[in-house]
């Protein structure tokens, strides 16, 4: 770890205001309640501006599950979740496949939606998202909110501040060897709309066009090295999974700001002691905590300077969780939250414009953009809520 930086940004003017408080909470129908809703609900859960009233699922035992767990909480059907007067934004934690027609659904009942990522399958259909989204005049947002976290917002502080200087690249590595080691059912993971790039792919990407602004471009590469994929943990342990999409995918993604992004995502590496994610300046050069956690260590390099030196926490959501995306969208102040729909489709177009590049083997122009979402001040929030003895 680098030592501390010495000019430390004045936080004091940084916390955002609660600008829900006066309107009471927000109330939260969950749709979906897989592995992954664990995490938002005890987000939620220490979070006065939002309250969680319903939760629906395919399979009810789970949505029982959920409301059994948490008091207020109601197991409905998807429709009577849709249809209920005390839902006022749907947090869609549905299968990738099925995001775009939950989310049309639920703008269809005049609802805010919030859903993991991405936005949908397809481009085509994150499109119809936020085109539905925008007619009917009602709230779109989209994971990862890891973007708005103290690690991510106190880098892209350093460089709204100048500290790097004009940015000219920026590396983001994810290697890894593929989650059939830890993951019970891992199918989807090998099979066309997985693969290491749409999986983890929309954490970086998101990052960098926080960081840098949208993309304009991409050049990329990709492989696979195994046919197929054993699976380590769980009830189906040792059972073969096909691998009928690639593994390993490389490219270049060039900026509006004309800055480049190499990119490296993969399944069949081991490890590496890469940074996640580095940008590089005329003026210094960043290393940037790993996107898929809110936290982290943000060290600067200046040019001429003595080394790596840690940059004190200045922006961003501390002690975040899965779920300050719906927090973010609960605030008004905004035309539209930071992590939105219109963010969250212009990464899937990136990401399938770079799958298309290697396909094609030649640049890919990405057809859509979106601004530059707005930073977010420091903001304390409360300290997570004890685990229950169940």
């Amino acid at each position: 770890m680098g030592q501390p930086l010495n000019h430390a940004h004045d936080t004091t003017h940084d916390s955002a205001p609660d600008t829900t408080a006066d309107a009471g909470p927000l109330r939260v129908g969950i749709v979906g309640c897989g592995h992954i809703s664990t995490q938002y609900l005890a987000t939620l859960a220490r979070l006065p501006e939002l309250a969680v009233t319903a939760a629906a699922d395919l399979d009810p035992a789970r949505a029982q599950a959920v409301a059994a767990a948490h008091p207020g909480v109601r197991a409905l059907g998807i429709a009577d979740l849709l249809a209920a007067d005390d839902v006022d934004v749907v947090l869609n934690l549905t299968v990738p496949a099925a995001h775009a027609e939950v989310a049309l659904a639920a703008i269809a009942a005049g609802r805010d939606v919030y859903g993991e990522k991405p936005l949908a399958a397809t481009t085509a259909e994150a499109a119809r998202v936020v085109a539905a989204a925008e007619a009917a005049g009602v709230r779109l947002g989209c994971a990862p909110d890891t973007v708005l976290g103290s690690g991510l917002q106190t880098a892209r502080r350093v460089l709204d501040d100048g500290l790097l200087g004009a940015p000219v690249a920026a590396t983001a590595t994810m290697l890894t060897p593929g989650h059939e080691r830890w993951h019970p059912d891992p199918d989807f993971y090998y099979a066309p709309g997985g693969g290491p790039l749409l999986d983890m792919g929309p954490y970086y990407v998101s990052a960098l066009v926080s960081l840098l602004g949208p993309v304009v471009s991409a050049v990329g590469a990709a492989s696979h090295t195994r046919t197929s994929r054993t699976i380590g943990r769980g009830p189906r342990a040792g059972e073969r999974v096909p691998v009928t999409t690639d593994t390993h995918v490389t490219g270049v993604l060039t900026h509006a700001s004309g800055a480049l992004s190499t990119l490296v995502m993969s399944f069949d590496a081991v490890a590496t002691r890469g940074s996640s994610i580095e940008v590089h300046g005329e003026r210094g050069s960043l290393v940037v905590p790993d996107p898929n956690h809110f936290d982290g260590d943000v060290l600067l390099h200046p040019l001429g300077g003595d080394g790596w030196q840690l940059v004190p926490v200045s922006a961003g959501y501390r002690a975040g969780g899965r779920g300050i995306g719906l927090l973010d969208l609960a605030e008004r102040t905004r035309r539209e939250p930071r992590a939105s729909g219109r963010v969250g489709l212009h990464v899937l177009d990136v990401l399938e414009s770079l799958l298309d590049s290697a396909a094609r083997g030649r640049r890919v122009d990405v057809a859509g953009t979106c601004e530059r979402p707005d930073p977010v001040p420091l903001r304390e929030l409360h300290a997570a809520a004890p685990a229950s003895a169940a």
